[in-house]
């Protein structure tokens, strides 16, 4: 079920109603039961992996922290009678079962994932590498289903268990509670990717209903909507064109396909969250930001800290900061020290973490090449950045009036952008040795001339929606500009009650008329869907 569909919309309308109208008491109750139809409506098996590994984790978790309660009152009451040795002996035990219990976990979700979304990929890759050892015999790949959102509810359960392993945060003993946390409906599909302590108070609390917190709810979705509908979609056709025929579209028009894609993705993907967190504001519910104006930063490590901010949180305290201080990293750090010295061993543990972290950002986005390299890539273009950041700085010292000025930042905004497009249209070319090709062909090739207005109108977008989508980018600056003022919401509040509605009406109209949505009519699925 689309986000952008109407059976979706008359689903999230019957769930507002009941969920005010029944007792508050029950109000998560009705949430748990929604989100399992909602996901049984878009699989009829996709429940049963959903709640296998709600199971693994909640119990797992459970484990950890009666361990660790029972083992601290035992400790406590005996304390006086242990030696300094004897305690350390008994606290090094405890500590290896409850290691025990969440690798159990881990290991259980991490295996649902890798069976059901990895499989294949290794399997193509094994007989890849049988064939060019010369072998004739090959395994044949498995025809499974992918569940819908597994990356996304897999990974929020692993940090629930992580956080209880690690103290972060309590543990849950509801279960039926804990269910909800993991399968709450809006969020199942493409994420925020939450953490317990985040969502917990508001989800799990009574709610009255509160005319102001549903109509920015509304608000909030009906701007996801124009993302989607109006932008995303809108250029989608231009993208798949230029991206399917590499050989006719090369040069320049590479740059243009990296430039629409940059547009698209980031229409598509912030419209869906913005979906989301509308749809959980209904409910009185707040889910975490997933961006922040990220196509306004000025440097990579900036982009990352405000594109999928859930995401990049998820593999920095759980990847990159565990892996960067882990014991056989130190071990390493040491041995590089002795034989090369200081300025060597400092870059082994930020070098090896940012690396794996982001080889296996990339393997999460999808289980291809492309998405391992583009993984890569952006880990090599953080480390780059990190070593020229003393040039960078003997360049803004010496010069900083030219620092200084608008045009600067403008050029540093634009950088970023275009430096970041090129690693994202990895998405979209059939594989990596095409990608690169292109690449390439953008100085080879590049003719502005060929740039002709016709061949613009041959990729399925017409002149006038080309300008719905100029409109639209314009539109989304704007809010953009506004919000580093605070809540855009919040600030229309204040503005008169035509200014409000008619900037509602307008951008109603618009998703409507020039999103081409209406009877009939099905959008096309949202990008993170498949990840």
């Amino acid at each position: 079920m689309n986000l952008t569909s109407f059976n979706f919309l008359l689903f999230l309308f019957i769930c507002v109603v009941l969920y005010y109208v029944i007792p508050k008491k029950a109000q998560w109750v009705l949430l748990l039961a929604a989100s399992y139809l909602f996901y049984s409506m878009n699989g009829i098996f996709y429940p049963l992996f959903l709640f296998a590994g709600t199971v693994f984790t909640y119990t797992t978790a459970l484990a950890i922290a009666n361990k660790s309660q029972k083992d601290q009152a035992w400790l406590k009451e005996h304390k006086k009678e242990l030696t300094k040795e004897e305690r350390k002996a008994f606290q090094a035990a405890s500590e290896k079962t409850k290691k025990g219990y969440m690798l159990i976990g881990l290991l259980a979700c991490l295996l649902m994932l890798g069976i059901f979304k990895y499989s294949n990929f290794m399997i193509e890759n094994i007989n890849a590498l049988l064939g060019l050892a010369g072998s004739k015999h090959s395994f044949g790949t498995w025809d499974l289903l992918l569940p819908m959102g597994l990356s996304f509810y897999t990974f929020q359960s692993i940090g629930y268990l992580l956080d209880v392993y690690m103290e972060r945060g309590p543990v849950q003993k509801n279960f039926f509670q804990y269910m909800l946390f993991v399968s709450f409906f809006p969020q199942l599909m493409q994420g925020p990717i939450s953490r317990y302590t985040d969502v917990a108070d508001s989800m799990f609390a009574e709610h009255a209903f509160e005319w102001k917190q549903i109509k920015f709810g509304c608000e909030r979705i009906l701007w996801g909507f124009f993302k989607k509908l109006v932008i995303a979609d809108t250029i989608a056709p231009a993208v798949r064109y230029i991206t399917e025929d590499p050989d006719s579209y090369t040069g320049a028009w590479v740059l243009v396909g990296i430039v629409c894609y940059a547009i698209q993705i980031y229409a598509d993907f912030s419209g869906g969250i913005d979906i989301t967190l509308g749809a959980a504001q209904l409910f009185g519910i707040r889910l975490p930001e997933n961006f922040i104006r990220p196509y306004f930063t000025k440097n990579t490590a900036q982009f990352w800290r405000c594109w999928h901010i859930t995401m990049g949180t998820w593999f920095r305290d759980y990847v990159f900061y565990p892996l960067s201080i882990s014991e056989g990293v130190m071990k390493l750090t040491n041995k590089c020290k002795a034989r090369f010295g200081k300025a060597v061993a400092k870059r082994v543990p930020v070098y090896l973490a940012t690396m794996v972290t982001w080889f296996a950002t990339g393997i999460w986005h999808g289980a291809s090449w492309k998405f391992i390299v583009w993984g890569l890539l952006n880990g090599m273009v953080l480390l780059v950045s990190k070593e020229l950041e003393p040039l960078y700085r003997r360049f803004h010292e010496k010069f900083p009036r030219l620092v200084a000025t608008k045009g600067y930042a403008f050029f540093q905004i634009l950088r970023t952008f275009l430096l970041m497009g090129c690693l994202q249209i990895l998405d979209c070319y059939s594989d990596v040795v095409t990608t690169f090709r292109m690449y390439v062909s953008m100085i080879t090739d590049f003719h502005i001339s060929s740039l002709s207005a016709e061949r613009f109108l041959e990729l399925e977008v017409t002149a006038a929606q080309y300008a719905t989508v100029g409109v639209g980018c314009l539109v989304m600056l704007i809010v953009s500009i506004v919000s580093i003022r605070g809540s855009v919401r919040e600030q229309m509040e204040e503005k008169p009650f035509f200014v409000r509605y008619a900037c509602m009406a307008a951008m109603l109209v618009a998703v409507i008329m020039l999103g081409a949505y209406g009877y009939g009519y099905d959008s096309a699925q949202f990008i993170y869907n498949q990840f």
